[in-house]
């Protein structure tokens, strides 16, 4: 199995200041076939100011690092985009001549606050706080999915699904998704219907957290919903965390039914099928 980390940050973004040729030299020491990074574009007033996002200098940055190391590991340009709904006919347009292999939905707001801040969750309840904030999820996804009809695909992944359950955590010292599971499915049944590949997000497993982002459950539930693949990416934002705890992710994708892993290439998906636990996937173990 040939296996594909598709949701990695470098100094091209906000939140790291990992040298992109450190993370491809991670992979490569790793076996991995290939590696997308995925830099965040944010569009909110309140973040448009320390978006560091610069498409000349990130471009420029994937060309040497594929003149570089283009024989021994595909690297991917790709793009995490903060889903504002306000903004998203600049964002459509600013996608469409982006020259991306890979564009991620991520939604970092709900009810006018980042969720990933204390003001989310500070005196509220953190249910109430989650399933507000998958409603948003959803809203996104149906949104995305309007916009997109008649026309190729505008996003290929949806990142990161329950990312309030980091944060409750965090926040609240509770993860309270189980409880709004009904939500999850409306979610899921989205995806599907719009094309959109959930993502299983890694980055709770190195935070003392038991579950990827979605869970076993979602990811099972995905399957019984007709669901045959997924995208697997770690969110580092070290060289270190690159496709750490991929092996457990793969044992809960087995576990649950999904066959498959979509790799995107040029926004088309290829797909790379999941083996057996014993498969060789060009890893030893991850910190």
């Amino acid at each position: 199995m040939d296996l594909y980390d598709q949701h990695i940050h470098s100094k091209h973004s906000f939140d790291s200041q990992a040298e992109p040729a450190h993370s491809v030299l991670r992979a490569i020491e790793y076996g991995l076939a290939g590696v997308s990074f995925t830099e965040h574009y944010d569009t909110h007033p309140d973040e448009r100011d320390g978006c560091v996002y610069d498409h000349a200098a990130y471009s420029a940055t994937i060309n040497r690092l594929r003149d570089r190391f283009g024989s021994s590991v595909r690297v991917g340009k790709g793009i995490e985009v903060d889903y504002q709904a306000e903004n998203m006919p600049a964002i459509v347009d600013f996608l469409d001549g982006g020259g991306f292999d890979i564009v991620l939905l991520s939604v970092h707001w709900s009810k006018g606050k980042p969720i990933h801040q204390e003001a989310a969750w500070d005196g509220l309840d953190p249910s109430r706080v989650t399933r507000d904030y998958l409603v948003s999820v959803l809203d996104a996804v149906r949104h995305c999915e309007r916009l997109q009809r008649g026309r190729s695909p505008i996003f290929n992944v949806l990142g990161h699904l329950d990312f309030c359950k980091r944060y409750s955590k965090r926040f609240a010292g509770v993860v309270c998704v189980d409880e709004h599971l009904d939500v999850v499915d409306e979610i899921l049944v989205s995806c599907l219907e719009s094309g959109l590949i959930p993502e299983v997000n890694t980055s709770t497993l190195r935070n003392d957290m038991p579950d990827p982002m979605p869970g076993a459950a979602a990811v099972r539930r995905y399957a019984d919903l007709g669901g045959r693949m997924m995208s697997l990416g770690s969110d580092a934002h070290r060289a270190t965390q690159v496709s750490a705890n991929f092996d457990l992710a793969l044992s809960i994708l087995r576990a649950g039914g999904i066959e498959k892993l979509a790799v995107f290439h040029d926004r088309r998906a290829s797909v790379e099928p999941i083996g057996g636990a014993n498969s060789e996937c060009g890893m030893s173990s991850l910190e």
